[in-house]
């Protein structure tokens, strides 16, 4: 009895060592892959939403989840880029409201004619310079990259609000509003409602191409998640940690300003106080695409899954009427929910 005993347990003790490395393998592979965890929580969530309101699956819904994910999404690729190096940005809605409202009242008070093109270069430079201000002062302080943005969030809001404008402005340019209005896809509903989807979320696929080109194809992408990793190891290995962390503000806030220009374009009005108290939802939207606050990790694929899933959950929300107060406790669970996962996640691809 004793040896049947004995003998079976050598047998268990494999057996679950066995499991417990199917299981670290099965970890290791979502940290290869992040996109698979924001995926598989896109197709879940439209199933059950479809599931209880076969009205999600209508055209015009998906064309509204598209549309409100341009925006959020060009936000949330600049932050992917600034947090895979270690850093986190909270300035970019500050960064884009003061652009976007000085641009358009430039062009229309003294360019009234200006096409759309140079207004899209005049808002990624305006961002990219302010970006640059973020980088140096990061470097030059030595602080936090999250106590600087914050303390540049409020500068350049009351910068704003003081010296250029509080009021609505309505008289955008003629190019932005014609570029606002053009459709990539017209469709007409059973009930005669014609339903659009604007070509500007072609933007939002040419900035993920490019964020996608910038961290996968060239020198400062593997310095990007080098420093991210650890500033001191990538600083041996000879990358230049405050020139890469001044570039990726840039580029955060280069992307920030064409972020503020779609904004204009796509609501065709100028509102200094818009977008504010959006963060949360970007922020939220690129962690659960799979980067880490600590930096090193983040995928173009994986954020633009976030961002989908985050404009669903919003859009469902607003669907069945649920208050905006709780649109951001539940925003803020995804993001504590998103972060367990990944800390369990990390836990066991390190443990077996």
């Amino acid at each position: 009895m004793t040896d049947g005993t004995s003998s079976a347990e050598p047998e268990m003790s494999a057996r679950a060592a066995g499991g417990h490395d199917r299981l670290a393998e099965v970890a290791r592979w979502i940290v290869r892959h992040p996109a698979v965890f924001p995926f598989t929580l896109l197709v879940v969530s439209c199933i059950v939403v479809g599931a209880l309101n076969s009205d999600f699956w209508q055209l015009a819904n998906l064309f509204d989840i598209l549309r409100a994910s341009v925006v959020r999404g060009i936000f949330a690729l600049g932050v992917l880029v600034v947090l895979a190096a270690g850093g986190l940005d909270v300035s970019f809605t500050a960064i884009a409201a003061l652009v976007m409202y000085s641009v358009t009242l430039l062009v229309h008070n003294f360019m009234p004619g200006l096409p759309m093109a140079p207004i899209f270069l005049m808002g990624a430079v305006g961002g990219a310079a302010l970006g640059i201000v973020n980088g140096l002062l990061v470097n030059a302080l030595r602080a936090p990259a999250l106590i600087v943005t914050i303390g540049t969030q409020y500068a350049l809001r009351g910068i704003l609000l003081t010296f250029i404008g509080t009021s609505l402005f309505m008289n955008i340019p003629q190019a932005m509003s014609d570029f606002g209005r053009l459709s990539l896809l017209t469709r007409s509903t059973e009930s005669g409602l014609t339903i659009q989807l604007p070509a500007y979320v072609l933007v939002f696929l040419a900035v993920a191409v490019l964020t996608w080109a910038l961290l996968n194809r060239t020198l400062m992408g593997r310095a990007i998640y080098a420093v991210g990793g650890s500033p001191e190891i990538a600083a041996r290995l000879g990358y230049n940690v405050g020139r890469v962390r001044t570039f990726v503000f840039a580029f955060a806030g280069l992307l920030a300003g064409t972020a503020g220009i779609m904004h204009v374009t796509a609501n065709r009005l100028a509102n200094p106080f818009d977008l504010a108290g959006s963060e949360l939802a970007v922020i939220a939207a690129v962690i659960l695409g799979g980067a880490r606050i600590t930096g090193g990790s983040g995928t173009v694929l994986g954020t633009v899954l976030g961002v989908l899933v985050i404009t669903l959950v919003d859009n469902v929300l607003i669907l069945i009427g649920v208050p905006s107060t709780w649109q951001l406790a539940i925003v803020g669970g995804f993001i504590v929910l998103a972060g367990l996962f990944y800390a369990r996640l990390d836990a066991l691809a390190s443990r077996y």
